[in-house]
């Protein structure tokens, strides 16, 4: 074997896929922006790769519904800024829909991989995530005295793309895709207790509305035998949440009450949840000012400025988004791009429907399961946070949604033939 032939076994598309694959599920929670770097660098050299007829588009009917469904967000946006003549503007943050752009390229890329090595990638790279980020968090909470932000830099985040990672441990462990299930179930405890040390009270609830639907769509696995070990494992798992988590939850829930208190009483807006509601009046007037098209994609935080200093005589407060992913929507794209953004979980929630209702393929419905986790998570986290418009939640999405499309209902395409060439004469 020549060193040449050596290169190329080792630097394969199928070992590059599984390098790819890894550091997206790894990344999120530990690395943060890293994942964005990794999906749409892997992005660009899909295009290469498609240019140069070394991959094929996958033409798969819910790939096709997906895509549609995104690229009509992407047109809303761009179309808010053209009514509203602020390309220039707009531009650097229209720029960061090229992620949503690379969905059907990442897809056809991705596509090759064979299902099984996926799934365990998957699984496993989740695995890994939920201890690092558990690691993290308990290093910035004890020593450095903050809300677990990991490796992403803003606590909502990380508890956001972390839970993702538990739920693919649980899914994982349920589905049978791992036979180290202690494994996982210890992955999924480290997770949980990570998000907890987020403080992030809106991806506490994503985390057990999510966890039930996987328990609910899981729930023929769970014969008697194995539903006496999952007591087992959820009755310990719940001992360490109440004694690690016990304050942390006492101590956001005290804030939550005291800042409902002084919302009620005395319409202070200068907490936690007095600014969220002051942003919400905001957004909502704004988009009643531009109820079709929007603002535009750039126009959030002068309204958000503006709005505090008019309304609430608040003039030094200022944030990029209004603590509600759809009505952020409504106010930079107006209903077109809000009805847009949810056709794309509309769209995707259907897909994994089908496939839950009719397929009994471990795999298949394994896929269905990431979708679900997907749609819960950021829906609900999208309710006080951002849904999307930063670079970690998008890319993740991108990540779940490209690979949870096609565990669930794509099809494993081949590599296109490389093109014959003639063989050189010899001397």
């Amino acid at each position: 074997m020549t060193p040449i032939s050596t290169i190329k076994q080792h630097v394969s598309p199928a070992r590059i896929n599984i390098t790819f694959s890894i550091l997206c599920f790894f990344c999120p929670p530990v690395l943060g922006s890293t994942v964005s770097f990794v999906f749409n660098g892997g992005g660009l050299w899909s295009v290469f790769l498609l240019a140069l007829k070394r991959r094929r588009f996958n033409i798969d009917r819910p790939m096709v519904a997906m895509t549609v469904a995104i690229y009509a967000y992407c047109a809303a946006s761009v179309l808010a800024s053209i009514v509203n003549n602020s390309i220039a503007r707009d531009a650097p943050h229209l720029a960061g829909l090229i992620t949503f752009l690379f969905f059907p390229v990442s897809y056809a890329t991705w596509s090759i991989t064979e299902k099984t090595t996926l799934t365990r990638i998957v699984v496993l790279a989740s695995a890994a995530a939920c201890f690092g980020a558990l690691l993290l968090a308990i290093m910035q909470y004890y020593w450095l005295g903050m809300r677990a932000e990991g490796g992403a830099g803003n606590a909502i985040v990380f508890a956001t793309v972390a839970c993702l990672s538990v739920m693919m441990c649980l899914a994982g462990a349920l589905a049978g895709i791992e036979k180290n299930k202690a494994l996982l179930a210890c992955a999924t405890l480290a997770g949980a207790v990570a998000i907890l040390y987020s403080g992030s009270r809106i991806i506490w609830l994503a985390m057990l509305v999510a966890g039930i639907a996987v328990l609910l769509i899981n729930r023929r696995k769970l014969n008697n035998r194995n539903a006496i070990r999952l007591l087992l494992i959820a009755g310990a798992t719940g001992i360490v949440i109440a004694v690690v988590g016990l304050p942390i939850i006492s101590e956001r829930a005290a804030f939550l009450f005291s800042d409902w208190d002084a919302l009620a009483t005395k319409g202070d807006h200068t907490t936690a949840l007095g600014l969220r509601a002051a942003l919400w009046q905001i957004g909502l007037r704004a988009f009643l000012d531009m109820p079709i098209f929007g603002h535009g994609i750039a126009a959030s935080r002068d309204l958000i400025k503006d709005g505090f200093h008019n309304q609430f005589n608040m003039p030094s407060v200022g944030f990029s988004h209004f603590h509600n992913g759809f009505l952020t929507a409504l106010v930079q794209a107006g209903l077109l791009g809000a009805i847009a953004l949810a056709a794309i979980f509309v769209v995707a929630a259907r897909n994994a429907a089908v496939v839950l209702r009719t397929s009994t393929d471990t795999i298949e419905r394994f896929g269905a399961t990431m979708i679900v986790v997907t749609v819960i998570t950021y829906l609900i986290g999208g309710l006080t946070g951002i849904l999307v418009g930063h670079d970690i939640l998008d890319s993740t999405l991108m990540v779940f949604l490209v690979s949870g499309t096609y565990l669930a209902s794509g099809r494993q395409q081949a590599l296109p033939e490389p093109a014959s060439t003639p063989q050189a004469s010899q001397p």
